[in-house]
Formats: structure tokens, C-alpha cells, sequence
């Protein structure tokens, strides 16, 4: 496997990583707004960080109960 694919490769993987973790952290703002302003206002992202897991297990979980 060459360097350019390897690349290729994890770029990919970064990419889908940061929109799964962009489309979670909207979705988040949109259903528990306090949550995230708490999180701002504190400088606290502990409760942010657990809800936004929160969120891609819950999605994660459907799709799999969906395949």
C-alpha cells in the first residue's frame, strides 16, 4: 500500500469523524440548549462533552438496531 493511499486513508477517517462530531454538536444545540450554555457560561465541558457522547451512542445504537 503506497503513502498516498495510506494518507488518503486517514484522511477520510478524520473527515468522518469530525462531521459525525459537527452533526452531533448541532444536533445538541438544537435539542438541550441549556446544557451547551451552561457549558459555555461555566467553562465547564464536561456536561457538554458527556451529552454529546450521549448523543452519538444513541445514534450509534439505532443505526445498529436498524441493520
Amino acid at each position: 500500500m503506497s503513502l498516498a493511499r495510506i494518507g488518503m486513508s486517514v484522511a477520510g477517517v478524520v473527515g468522518v469523524l469530525a462531521a459525525t462530531l459537527a452533526a452531533a454538536t448541532i444536533w445538541l444545540l438544537l435539542t438541550d440548549p441549556v446544557t451547551v450554555a451552561d457549558a459555555v457560561s461555566e467553562q465547564d465541558v464536561t456536561p457538554f462533552v458527556r451529552q454529546l457522547v450521549n448523543v452519538i451512542f444513541q445514534v450509534l445504537r439505532q443505526l445498529v438496531r436498524y441493520l
